[in-house]
Protein backbone atom coordinates (compact mmCIF):
# COMPACT_ATOMS: atom_id res chain seq x y z
CA UNK A 1 0.00 0.00 0.00
CA UNK A 2 1.31 3.44 -0.89
CA UNK A 3 2.44 5.65 1.94
CA UNK A 4 -0.12 8.25 2.96
CA UNK A 5 -0.42 11.01 5.52
CA UNK A 6 -1.15 10.00 9.09
CA UNK A 7 -4.82 8.99 9.10
CA UNK A 8 -5.54 10.43 12.53
CA UNK A 9 -4.01 13.74 11.45
CA UNK A 10 -6.05 13.68 8.23
CA UNK A 11 -9.32 13.06 10.00
CA UNK A 12 -8.64 15.76 12.57
CA UNK A 13 -7.81 18.30 9.89
CA UNK A 14 -10.81 17.32 7.75
CA UNK A 15 -13.12 17.81 10.75
CA UNK A 16 -11.56 21.20 11.46
CA UNK A 17 -11.85 22.42 7.88
CA UNK A 18 -15.50 21.44 7.59
CA UNK A 19 -16.30 22.72 11.08
CA UNK A 20 -15.00 26.06 9.80
CA UNK A 21 -17.14 25.76 6.66
CA UNK A 22 -20.18 25.19 8.89
CA UNK A 23 -19.51 28.25 11.06
CA UNK A 24 -17.77 30.57 8.57
CA UNK A 25 -18.85 29.62 5.05
CA UNK A 26 -17.60 32.90 3.59
CA UNK A 27 -14.02 32.53 4.84
CA UNK A 28 -11.33 31.66 2.28
CA UNK A 29 -10.78 27.96 1.44
CA UNK A 30 -9.00 25.94 -1.24
CA UNK A 31 -12.46 25.39 -2.73
CA UNK A 32 -15.57 27.42 -3.49
CA UNK A 33 -18.52 27.35 -1.08
CA UNK A 34 -22.14 28.46 -1.30
CA UNK A 35 -25.01 29.32 -3.62
CA UNK A 36 -22.87 30.48 -6.52
CA UNK A 37 -21.08 27.13 -6.54
CA UNK A 38 -24.36 25.20 -6.46
CA UNK A 39 -25.75 27.32 -9.31
CA UNK A 40 -22.64 26.78 -11.44
CA UNK A 41 -22.65 23.02 -10.86
CA UNK A 42 -26.19 22.66 -12.16
CA UNK A 43 -28.61 22.71 -9.22
CA UNK A 44 -31.96 24.21 -10.17
CA UNK A 45 -32.82 27.55 -8.62
CA UNK A 46 -36.34 26.29 -7.95
CA UNK A 47 -35.06 23.48 -5.73
CA UNK A 48 -32.42 25.60 -3.98
CA UNK A 49 -35.07 28.16 -3.13
CA UNK A 50 -37.02 25.43 -1.31
CA UNK A 51 -34.26 24.44 1.13
CA UNK A 52 -32.76 26.37 4.09
CA UNK A 53 -30.53 29.22 2.91
CA UNK A 54 -27.87 28.48 5.55
CA UNK A 55 -27.50 24.94 4.23
CA UNK A 56 -26.90 26.33 0.76
CA UNK A 57 -24.43 28.89 2.14
CA UNK A 58 -22.34 26.05 3.60
CA UNK A 59 -22.52 23.83 0.51
CA UNK A 60 -19.04 22.62 -0.45
CA UNK A 61 -19.79 19.95 -3.04
CA UNK A 62 -17.82 19.32 -6.21
CA UNK A 63 -20.48 18.35 -8.74
CA UNK A 64 -24.10 17.69 -9.57
CA UNK A 65 -25.46 14.15 -9.83
CA UNK A 66 -29.11 14.28 -8.81
CA UNK A 67 -30.05 13.90 -12.46
CA UNK A 68 -28.18 10.58 -12.39
CA UNK A 69 -29.89 9.64 -9.10
CA UNK A 70 -33.34 10.21 -10.66
CA UNK A 71 -34.97 10.23 -7.22
CA UNK A 72 -38.58 9.14 -7.12
CA UNK A 73 -41.35 9.75 -4.57
CA UNK A 74 -41.23 7.21 -1.74
CA UNK A 75 -37.57 6.21 -2.13
CA UNK A 76 -35.14 5.86 0.77
CA UNK A 77 -31.87 7.73 0.25
CA UNK A 78 -28.52 7.70 2.09
CA UNK A 79 -26.50 10.93 1.84
CA UNK A 80 -22.85 10.10 2.54
CA UNK A 81 -21.04 13.07 4.08
CA UNK A 82 -24.14 15.22 4.30
CA UNK A 83 -22.47 18.34 5.73
CA UNK A 84 -24.96 21.06 6.59
CA UNK A 85 -27.60 19.16 4.69
CA UNK A 86 -28.18 20.88 1.35
CA UNK A 87 -28.20 17.72 -0.76
CA UNK A 88 -30.33 15.93 1.85
CA UNK A 89 -32.90 18.73 1.85
CA UNK A 90 -32.98 18.88 -1.95
CA UNK A 91 -33.39 15.09 -2.08
CA UNK A 92 -36.20 15.29 0.46
CA UNK A 93 -38.13 17.58 -1.87
CA UNK A 94 -37.72 15.03 -4.66
CA UNK A 95 -38.75 11.89 -2.73
CA UNK A 96 -41.63 13.83 -1.11
CA UNK A 97 -43.30 13.03 2.20
CA UNK A 98 -43.43 9.28 1.64
CA UNK A 99 -39.68 9.10 1.06
CA UNK A 100 -36.87 9.08 3.61
CA UNK A 101 -33.43 10.71 3.68
CA UNK A 102 -30.66 9.71 6.09
CA UNK A 103 -27.59 11.95 6.08
CA UNK A 104 -24.38 10.87 7.78
CA UNK A 105 -21.30 12.91 8.67
CA UNK A 106 -18.37 12.84 11.11
CA UNK A 107 -18.16 16.58 11.81
CA UNK A 108 -20.23 17.55 14.89
CA UNK A 109 -20.58 21.18 13.82
CA UNK A 110 -21.99 20.18 10.43
CA UNK A 111 -24.43 17.76 12.07
CA UNK A 112 -25.53 20.41 14.57
CA UNK A 113 -26.19 22.83 11.70
CA UNK A 114 -28.08 20.26 9.67
CA UNK A 115 -30.28 19.19 12.57
CA UNK A 116 -31.03 22.81 13.47
CA UNK A 117 -31.92 23.67 9.88
CA UNK A 118 -34.09 20.57 9.52
CA UNK A 119 -36.50 22.03 12.06
CA UNK A 120 -40.11 21.05 11.57
CA UNK A 121 -40.07 21.41 7.80
CA UNK A 122 -38.24 18.19 6.92
CA UNK A 123 -39.84 15.37 8.89
CA UNK A 124 -38.54 12.82 6.40
CA UNK A 125 -34.86 13.76 6.96
CA UNK A 126 -32.59 12.35 9.66
CA UNK A 127 -28.94 13.19 10.35
CA UNK A 128 -26.58 10.79 12.14
CA UNK A 129 -22.93 10.65 13.15
CA UNK A 130 -21.43 7.76 11.17
CA UNK A 131 -18.47 6.81 8.99
CA UNK A 132 -18.77 5.87 5.32
CA UNK A 133 -16.37 2.96 5.81
CA UNK A 134 -18.42 1.57 8.74
CA UNK A 135 -22.09 2.20 8.00
CA UNK A 136 -24.45 1.40 10.91
CA UNK A 137 -27.27 0.08 8.74
CA UNK A 138 -28.52 -3.39 7.90
CA UNK A 139 -28.05 -4.87 4.44
CA UNK A 140 -30.29 -3.60 1.64
CA UNK A 141 -31.57 -0.61 3.62
CA UNK A 142 -31.58 2.01 0.85
CA UNK A 143 -32.81 2.54 -2.69
CA UNK A 144 -30.21 5.20 -3.49
CA UNK A 145 -26.89 6.45 -2.12
CA UNK A 146 -25.63 9.95 -2.92
CA UNK A 147 -22.40 11.71 -2.00
CA UNK A 148 -20.72 14.96 -3.00
CA UNK A 149 -16.97 15.41 -2.77
CA UNK A 150 -16.50 13.19 0.27
CA UNK A 151 -15.27 9.70 -0.65
CA UNK A 152 -11.88 11.14 -1.64
CA UNK A 153 -11.47 11.97 2.06
CA UNK A 154 -11.85 8.30 3.05
CA UNK A 155 -8.52 6.45 3.36
CA UNK A 156 -9.86 2.96 2.54
CA UNK A 157 -12.08 3.66 -0.45
CA UNK A 158 -12.61 -0.01 -1.28
CA UNK A 159 -14.06 -0.55 2.18
CA UNK A 160 -16.28 2.49 1.70
CA UNK A 161 -17.64 1.21 -1.61
CA UNK A 162 -18.12 -2.26 -0.11
CA UNK A 163 -20.19 -0.70 2.66
CA UNK A 164 -22.25 1.39 0.26
CA UNK A 165 -22.98 -1.66 -1.88
CA UNK A 166 -23.94 -3.67 1.19
CA UNK A 167 -26.62 -1.21 2.33
CA UNK A 168 -28.09 -0.74 -1.16
CA UNK A 169 -30.85 -3.06 -2.28
CA UNK A 170 -30.26 -5.09 -5.44
CA UNK A 171 -30.75 -2.73 -8.35
CA UNK A 172 -30.17 0.23 -6.05
CA UNK A 173 -28.36 3.26 -7.41
CA UNK A 174 -25.25 5.13 -6.31
CA UNK A 175 -25.04 8.65 -7.75
CA UNK A 176 -22.01 10.61 -6.58
CA UNK A 177 -19.62 13.42 -7.41
CA UNK A 178 -16.02 13.29 -6.29
CA UNK A 179 -12.45 14.37 -6.95
CA UNK A 180 -10.22 11.98 -8.92
CA UNK A 181 -6.95 12.23 -10.82
CA UNK A 182 -5.79 11.31 -14.30
CA UNK A 183 -2.22 10.63 -13.12
CA UNK A 184 -0.89 8.99 -9.97
CA UNK A 185 -0.21 11.55 -7.23
CA UNK A 186 3.31 11.82 -5.86
CA UNK A 187 4.15 10.75 -2.31
CA UNK A 188 4.66 14.31 -1.09
CA UNK A 189 1.08 15.20 -2.09
CA UNK A 190 -0.43 11.99 -0.72
CA UNK A 191 1.40 12.57 2.57
CA UNK A 192 0.21 16.19 2.91
CA UNK A 193 -2.74 16.22 5.33
CA UNK A 194 -3.65 19.77 4.29
CA UNK A 195 -4.09 18.68 0.67
CA UNK A 196 -6.17 15.71 1.88
CA UNK A 197 -8.52 18.09 3.66
CA UNK A 198 -8.69 20.14 0.46
CA UNK A 199 -10.00 17.09 -1.49
CA UNK A 200 -6.71 16.57 -3.38
CA UNK A 201 -4.32 14.42 -1.34
CA UNK A 202 -6.77 11.54 -1.06
CA UNK A 203 -7.98 11.59 -4.65
CA UNK A 204 -7.66 8.23 -6.39
CA UNK A 205 -6.75 7.74 -10.01
CA UNK A 206 -10.01 7.59 -11.96
CA UNK A 207 -9.37 4.13 -13.40
CA UNK A 208 -8.64 2.74 -9.92
CA UNK A 209 -11.71 4.49 -8.51
CA UNK A 210 -14.00 2.86 -11.06
CA UNK A 211 -12.34 -0.52 -10.52
CA UNK A 212 -13.05 -0.30 -6.79
CA UNK A 213 -16.73 0.40 -7.46
CA UNK A 214 -16.97 -2.60 -9.76
CA UNK A 215 -15.14 -4.68 -7.16
CA UNK A 216 -17.85 -3.79 -4.63
CA UNK A 217 -20.52 -5.35 -6.83
CA UNK A 218 -21.79 -2.26 -8.61
CA UNK A 219 -21.84 -1.58 -12.34
CA UNK A 220 -20.77 1.88 -13.45
CA UNK A 221 -23.43 3.03 -15.92
CA UNK A 222 -22.42 6.60 -16.72
CA UNK A 223 -19.73 9.15 -15.88
CA UNK A 224 -19.38 12.86 -16.53
CA UNK A 225 -16.57 15.36 -15.94
CA UNK A 226 -17.58 18.54 -14.11
CA UNK A 227 -15.58 21.21 -15.91
CA UNK A 228 -17.47 23.92 -13.99
CA UNK A 229 -15.65 22.98 -10.77
CA UNK A 230 -12.38 24.77 -10.01
CA UNK A 231 -10.00 24.87 -7.06
CA UNK A 232 -9.24 28.35 -5.74
CA UNK A 233 -5.83 28.27 -4.04
CA UNK A 234 -2.59 28.31 -5.97
CA UNK A 235 -1.33 25.03 -4.48
CA UNK A 236 -4.58 23.27 -5.31
CA UNK A 237 -4.60 24.63 -8.87
CA UNK A 238 -0.98 23.53 -9.38
CA UNK A 239 -1.79 19.97 -8.31
CA UNK A 240 -4.86 20.01 -10.51
CA UNK A 241 -2.86 21.07 -13.55
CA UNK A 242 0.04 18.69 -13.04
CA UNK A 243 -1.87 15.52 -12.16
CA UNK A 244 -5.23 16.09 -13.81
CA UNK A 245 -7.07 16.46 -10.52
CA UNK A 246 -10.71 16.99 -11.45
CA UNK A 247 -14.31 16.63 -10.41
CA UNK A 248 -16.51 13.99 -11.99
CA UNK A 249 -19.93 12.49 -11.36
CA UNK A 250 -21.11 8.95 -11.90
CA UNK A 251 -24.05 6.60 -11.70
CA UNK A 252 -23.57 2.98 -10.62
CA UNK A 253 -26.14 0.25 -10.05
CA UNK A 254 -25.84 -2.63 -7.59
CA UNK A 255 -25.90 -5.90 -9.52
Amino acid sequence: MAQTANQQEIEGLVKQVYANVASEPHAGYHFEVGRGLADNLGYSAELLDRVPKEAVDSFAGVGYHLDFADLKPGETVLDLGSGSGMDSFVAARLVKADGKIVGIDITPEQLDNANRLRGDSFDNVEFRHARIDDLPFVDSSFDVAISNGVINLVADKQKAFDQISRVLRKGGRMAISDIVTEKQLTTDIVCDATLWASCIGGAAQQTDYLTMIEGAGMEVVETRDNSQYHFLSESAREASGEFGVKSFSLLAVKT
